[in-house]
């Protein structure tokens, strides 16, 4: 958790995310139907399930990127769907967003794509100041100097993750969402990114919502799993429960090849 929570953030035990009777619907399509779900605060949460589940349906809606149809979300022991705009400030400065493919804005350096929230939320900062910040960002996700004069065209993509990471944590957030961090990549820097976010983690004290379909990152990293089905979320739980929760979609996916093969690595580990 970060040293200093943004005005109208209540540090206590209640769950950095509190989500109850969620419905999100498309149409006739219905996505989520009285979703239930809680996020602990200092924990990496995983969130899998098939394709159509709604995965960054549901990151959006408690980022109040899209208002659902019902229910309520609760987060930092804020309603993240108040019209208040304090409140809704309060969320949007303790929350860093890692968008599939970093989601960098190209015509920008790396340094300048991290300035970016901290002019919007802080202009009153010295420039001075906002270029030393965005630097220390830049090297806590393992980025060197140099890549902050670089544009995202000019980057692999493990770096454009990592600097994608810099911007999520510009505002010293208390928490992170990551959309698919490690989608793309080979299974080295794969690895390495799933060290990077559990480093963060612990050293910053975040807490992690974090969407994946890569198992070795369920296995490495995540301290608890959230399996998105039938429209609601079936468990949420040790990975070591999960396996074990009796859905033909869960037994599928962590007892198939690919999930054997995760489960026999991290045994090595």
């Amino acid at each position: 958790m970060s040293a200093q929570l943004a005005e109208g953030i209540v540090e206590d035990l209640t769950p950095a995310i509190r989500v109850r009777g969620l419905t999100n619907t498309f149409g006739e399509q219905v996505v989520h139907e009285n979703l239930d779900l809680d996020v602990r605060r200092g924990e990496i949460v995983g969130v899998v399930g098939g394709s159509g589940t709604g995965k960054s349906v549901l990151m959006r809606a408690i980022l109040a990127l899209r208002r659902p149809q019902a229910g309520s979300i609760e987060v930092l022991g804020v309603n993240a769907l108040s019209e208040d705009r304090k409140a809704r400030l309060a969320v949007e400065r303790n929350t860093g967003v890692l968008y599939q493919n970093g989601a960098l804005f190209s015509s920008l350096t790396v340094a300048e794509n991290v300035e970016v929230p901290l002019k919007e939320h802080y202009p009153e900062l010295p420039l001075d100041l906002v270029e030393d910040l965005a630097l220390l960002k830049i090297r806590l996700a393992g980025l060197p100097d140099n890549a902050a004069t670089k544009y995202p065209s000019q980057l692999s993509g493990g770096m454009r993750k990592r600097a994608g990471i810099a911007r999520a944590l510009a505002l010293d957030p208390a928490l992170l969402f990551l959309d698919e961090p490690t989608a793309g990549l080979d299974p080295i820097g794969a690895a390495a990114f799933d060290e990077l976010i559990r480093t963060l983690q612990q050293a910053l004290g975040l807490t992690v919502f974090l969407i994946t379909h890569d198992l070795d990152t369920l296995y490495t990293i995540c301290d608890r799993v959230a399996v998105l089905a039938d429209r609601r979320v079936l468990v949420n739980a040790p990975l070591s429960e999960v396996e074990k929760y009796d859905h033909p979609w869960v037994q599928e996916y962590f007892h198939g090849p690919r999930g054997r093969a995760a489960q026999v690595a991290q045994e090595k580990r």
